[in-house]
């Protein structure tokens, strides 16, 4: 009986390492937090927007565009990004990279499998306008 129950916590176990692993994997989109967003006075009708990104391990956002230009300032991790045409380039914490309005970002993803990555974003878009615009397919 005693062997019954071990086998069957074990199976449990794997059962449940085994989903966990899956959900780890697709865990949904990245966390993004708006930090601050104000109206800009010499621009009338746009706003400039501070906002962080979080990468779970492994995780990657969906094609997209953003309305407006984008700076982005690695915090920690290791960021994959691909724009326009470009070939995708990973980025370090510490290092900075630019969109400019419009960009078609085809790739932003946790470089790492088992490390989070976080991003500081400034984005400067129209005052009514969406951080970001998901790309049909």
């Amino acid at each position: 009986m005693n062997a019954l129950k071990l086998m069957a916590t074990a199976l449990s176990c794997v059962t449940l390492a085994l989903s966990l692993g899956a959900v780890a994997h697709e865990a949904g989109s990245e966390k993004v937090t708006v930090l601050e967003e104000h109206p800009m006075l010499n621009a009338p009708g746009k706003k400039a927007v501070m906002l962080t990104v979080d990468y779970a391990p492994g995780q990657a956002s969906i094609a997209h565009t953003h309305q407006g230009s984008a700076l982005a300032y690695v915090l920690e991790g290791e960021v994959v990004s691909r724009v326009n045409d470009a070939k995708a380039i990973t980025y370090k914490p510490g290092q900075t990279f630019y969109e400019p309005a419009g960009s078609r970002h085809y790739e932003s993803k946790n470089a790492s499998a088992t490390k989070p990555a976080k991003l500081l974003v400034f984005v400067f878009m129209d005052e009514k306008g969406e951080v970001l615009e998901p790309m049909g397919k």
